[in-house]
């Protein structure tokens, strides 16, 4: 079990996910909270974590989680679904209590329990997260009168990754995936990985505001903030200066990350391997 001192109010909060989909996590933490130091890692060199099995995922994130306990993250945020539905029991494990650990499911999981007009949900994600049902499985556990219907969307986090969206391409795939019969009833939809708030108003178009669609970084950003005012270690720090890692460098990454945060990410290459 990693061993490490652990920083108060003022220390970073820790993010990560295989790519630069938890970005969108990242930029909206910031925004609710611009007064925390955020440390990014994405995992680019085993991308994406949909197609990997549950014991490589929980432990690149063991790893990960490591990582960021050396740099004196005060919480850690699993901001990748597939990494959430299958390693954040590990990694809580792993950390043993010493910060605390979000994962992206729990969050939206209570929005959609608390708002009563959600009757018939449907889910799109990896193929890793449908699998495990974990959404499902949650809102069943909270309430019997409400439908899930899952459907994976495999080419939705490669594409993104390589920019692929607000595009002609990006449309046609997105429209033959939101056709599918099983989403056909849906009242709501959760956007079950961190890449699909890039996508957010191409599924809005297809839906013409007749369903909800619930973007998973808006939610887990505010369930941050509520948690360090709970704990009192939001911190007051002015100006803060960002980390972003990858373990492998790619251009489209860097070229994808300013889309949030502009010019002022500098990528840092940390391979934690080894």
């Amino acid at each position: 079990m990693a061993k490490t001192k652990v920083v108060k109010a003022n220390g970073p909060i820790g993010i990560f996910d295989s790519g630069i989909g938890g970005l969108t996590v990242a930029n909206a933490i910031n925004k609710v909270l611009p007064n925390e130091q955020l440390i990014y890692f994405g995992d680019t060199a085993h991308f994406p974590y949909g197609d990997k099995s549950p014991d490589s995922i929980k432990y690149y994130a063991i790893r990960i989680a490591q990582f960021l306990l050396q740099h004196n993250c005060k919480m850690i945020v699993i901001a990748c679904n597939t990494a959430s539905a299958q390693a954040y029991e590990t990694v809580k494990d792993f950390v043993g209590g010493k910060v605390p650990v979000i994962n992206v499911v729990d969050p939206v999981v209570e929005v959609v329990i608390n708002n009563k007009k959600f009757k018939n949900i449907g889910v799109i994600a990896t193929k890793g997260t449908i699998k495990s049902d974990i959404y499902a499985k949650k809102i069943k556990e909270k309430s019997k009168s409400v439908t899930v219907a899952s459907q994976a969307t495999p080419l939705l986090a490669s594409m993104i990754e390589e920019g692929f969206f607000n595009n002609k391409i990006s449309r046609t795939i997105i429209h033959d995936y939101l056709s599918r019969p099983r989403l056909k009833k849906i009242d709501s939809l959760i956007l079950a990985c961190t890449h699909y708030p890039l996508i957010k108003p191409e599924v809005e178009d297809f839906y013409k505001g007749k369903v909800a669609i619930l973007d998973t970084a808006g939610i887990v950003a505010n369930h941050v903030a509520e948690y360090l005012k709970k704990h009192k270690i939001t911190s007051k720090t002015k100006s803060p200066k960002h980390h972003f890692y990858v373990s492998d460098f790619t251009e489209s990454f860097e070229q994808s990350s300013r889309y949030f945060f502009r010019n002022k990410i500098k990528l840092e290459q940390a391979n934690i391997w080894k």
